[in-house]
């Protein structure tokens, strides 16, 4: 891994990039390991649009269509995530998508900045 990118190894939090045919194309050890039951580091060159079924298969084709961002919250193995996939550009043409899945705890301060 270039040393510019090796930062992102060791994030606590998933990271899949796909490209933008869907293909899987990186994952960190963290999104290697919330998906070791699906294959884990098998994916990789593997279509994204297999791994999902309905009614979320027709909600990642959309986000190829739009390449508009996504976010979103869930639970899984009783901890909260946040999800934010996110289009990424190659000198200005839609390249894929990176998907960044976040531990998020029960509760959650929120700091209005607009507030004064």
């Amino acid at each position: 891994m270039p040393e510019e990118l090796a930062w992102v190894s060791e994030l606590p939090a998933a990271v899949t990039v796909t490209d933008e045919s869907g293909a899987i194309i990186a994952m960190n050890a963290r999104s290697r390991a919330a998906f070791a039951a699906e294959g884990g580091a098998a994916l990789l060159g593997t279509s994204v649009f297999d791994c999902h079924p309905e009614p979320s298969l027709t909600a990642i084709r959309a986000l190829y269509e739009t390449r508009a961002p996504n976010h979103y919250t869930i639970s899984k193995g009783g901890q909260r995530k946040i999800i934010h996939q996110l289009p990424w550009y190659r000198d200005g043409v839609f390249a894929g998508f990176v998907e960044i899945s976040v531990p998020i705890p029960d509760t959650l301060p929120h700091f209005d900045r607009d507030a004064r």
